[in-house]
């Protein structure tokens, strides 16, 4: 099947550039058109209805550069309002959720962590996920702060590292054995994470899973491209495009845009 159409990303921001890389590493021949959301960023914070009109907003805005898939690359988006796209679009989408499941499963201690925003941890989807569970003791922490440094550039900062002492340590102690990270935002964190976990402490993230899966759907339902042409990446933000740019390492043009 044949689709030369872009596959779309929307995020609350520079997040979600950590599936947007594990999604091109596993498709390159594929357009894709990313949007940061950054000017709203976190939408951890907001209300359901808050997510669902911003998610529907910026589903539109990706529908009109024909994309042909949209990937959901934000966990509060996909678990407060992925049920609604669903239903209004016809297009297909992929939703990103916090890695209980291998870690609920792989875990010897019966002790998970899981490092996520408020509205994730306080969503339906999420609360159903943890149910499966009984036998496993889950440790969540919201990540106040963590969102907001990171799209202000301050992933080195000091203040990024206290406050992740400060949610991880009560982890350490529970004696988890593994830690989901529950935002797309939080892979950036993982060289900062690892020097305060112990080593035994595996780190998950959902980005290759969301990137296998997309990777599905195009190959049964939608098609892949097979232009010959190299593939082309945009970007686009409602905010300074200069921390946009630093995380995709200056390697690609960054389109500022209000939408």
């Amino acid at each position: 099947m044949i689709n030369n159409n872009p596959i779309g990303l929307f995020d609350s921001g520079i997040g979600g550039t950590s599936i947007w890389k594990e999604i091109h590493q596993l498709l390159p021949n594929e357009d894709t058109i990313y949007l940061a959301d950054s000017i709203n960023a976190p939408y951890g914070e907001k209300s359901k209805e808050e997510i669902i009109h911003l998610s529907c907003k910026n589903t539109e805005f990706l529908l009109n550069q024909n994309c042909k898939i949209v990937v959901v690359a934000c966990n509060t988006a996909t678990t407060n309002a992925i049920k609604e796209l669903r239903a209004k679009y016809k297009i297909p989408f992929i939703g990103i959720e916090p890695a209980i499941k291998p870690a609920a499963l792989h875990s010897q201690t019966h002790k998970i962590g899981i490092l996520a925003t408020k509205g994730t941890l306080n969503s339906e989807l999420f609360y159903k996920n943890v149910e499966q569970y009984q036998d496993i003791q889950i440790i969540e922490q919201i990540g106040f702060g963590l969102v907001e440094l990171i799209e202000n550039g301050a992933i080195n900062s000091k203040e990024m590292n206290s406050l992740l002492l400060n949610y991880l340590t009560p982890m350490i102690n529970a004696n988890i054995d593994y830690l989901v990270l529950g935002c797309s935002h939080y892979p950036y964190l993982i060289p900062q994470i690892q020097k305060i976990l112990p080593k035994n402490i595996k780190i998950i993230d959902s980005g290759d899973a969301v990137a296998k899966q997309t990777k599905s759907i195009l190959t049964e339902k939608v098609g892949l491209r097979t232009n010959l042409l190299k593939s082309k990446q945009e970007f686009y933000t409602n905010t300074n495009p200069k921390v946009l740019a630093e995380i995709l390492n200056n390697q690609y043009t960054i389109i500022q845009k209000k939408f």
